[in-house]
């Protein structure tokens, strides 16, 4: 048989082995589990800041590109009205209706009618009617009052 002292030596090495083993075991277990947890953590921090960073700079991006589109836009429409509208209403319809239609109008009315009116009508008037008026009736009055003044002048002396 055996004896005692090696059945104890045994049991106590099971033992041994079995509290090493488990302590083994378990700080392995617990060391697989730190470091395992660790990794996917910082996967996971590493991949949710990448995504957020991405998502930031994309919405960044579209914000800017939007702004900088709106303010183009609008300063583009801005000045196209401007240059377009008012810029060639002033030039063109203003521009045109002066020159057009006060200058021409004006000036032609001024010229053409007045002008004419003046020239014409009144000129030809005093000239023709008055002038014919005064040569022709009152001088042709004179002649015939002085020749029956005359006559009857002679007459009377006679």
């Amino acid at each position: 048989m055996t004896d005692i002292n090696q059945l104890t030596y045994r049991h106590t090495d099971i033992q041994k082995y079995r509290h090493t083993d488990k302590q083994s075991y378990r700080h392995t277990d617990i060391q697989s589990y730190i470091h395992t947890y660790r990794q996917t953590y910082r996967h996971t921090d590493r991949q949710t800041d990448r995504q957020t960073d991405r998502q930031t700079d994309r919405h960044t991006d579209r914000q800017t590109d939007i702004q900088t589109y709106r303010q183009t836009y609008r300063h583009t429409d801005i000045h196209t009205y401007i240059h377009t509208y008012i810029h060639t209403y002033i030039q063109t319809y203003i521009h045109t209706y002066i020159h057009t239609y006060i200058h021409t109008y004006i000036h032609t009315y001024i010229h053409t009618y007045i002008h004419t009116y003046i020239h014409t009508y009144i000129h030809t008037y005093i000239h023709t009617y008055i002038h014919t008026y005064i040569h022709t009736n009152i001088h042709t009055y004179m002649y015939v009052c002085g020749t029956i003044a005359y006559n009857w002048t002679c007459a009377c002396f006679e």
